[in-house]
Order: C-alpha cells, then sequence, then structure tokens
C-alpha cells in the first residue's frame, strides 16, 4: 500500500483571506501557536483530548489554506508551520498573529 499523499497549495496559490480564515479560530490558532514553539509534531500532539475528527477537520483547513504542512510517516501523521512560506507570501503576519494570541493569553 502506497504511503498517503496530501496536496497542498503552492506559495503562490495561499490567499490571505483563507489563512485568516484558518487562523481565526481559537482552537486552530492554539495549534498553530504549538507548532511555532514546537516544530513538527504528530497531529495527535494538537488535540490528544480531541475526538479524531476534529482534529483531523481543523488539521485539513489548516493544510488547505497553506498555514501547514502534512506528511504520512509510517501511521503518523506529522504537521508542521509552514513559516517560511507564510513570511515570503505575508511578511510579518504569522508573528503579528500570533505576538497578539500571546498578548491575549496574558
Amino acid at each position: 500500500m502506497p504511503p498517503r499523499t496530501y496536496e497542498h497549495p503552492t506559495i503562490d496559490e495561499i490567499a490571505i483571506p483563507r489563512v485568516l480564515f484558518a487562523l481565526s479560530e481559537p482552537l486552530r490558532l492554539n495549534m498553530v501557536r504549538m507548532l511555532a514553539e514546537r516544530g513538527e509534531v504528530d497531529s495527535i500532539d494538537l488535540g490528544p483530548d480531541l475526538p479524531r475528527s476534529t482534529l483531523t477537520h481543523h488539521t485539513s483547513l489548516l493544510r488547505e489554506s497553506g498555514v501547514v504542512f502534512v506528511r504520512a510517516e509510517g501511521r503518523k501523521c506529522m504537521i508542521r508551520l509552514r513559516d517560511e512560506d507564510l513570511e515570503a507570501r505575508f511578511p510579518g503576519l504569522l508573528g503579528t498573529v500570533l505576538a497578539g494570541y500571546e498578548d491575549d493569553d496574558a
């Protein structure tokens, strides 16, 4: 059986409305914050208490918007932030959003 593959938008296909929509939901924003802190992780680590279907929905939305890159590794679904791509496309956006999120957390 071939490994799972995932489709991702190219850098030019990453659109600001989709990125902002993906980052507008608190659960997804928390996932992005965790990825910014930890680097690549198994998607399960982003929401260990969430139902699998909920986690899949949110990670798919982040992937389809261009915020994250997902790859299969055996039975794991590894996910990482596309911070370099987002910085190239929308300079400062991710850092600004995450800084604002941290300020709200304090």
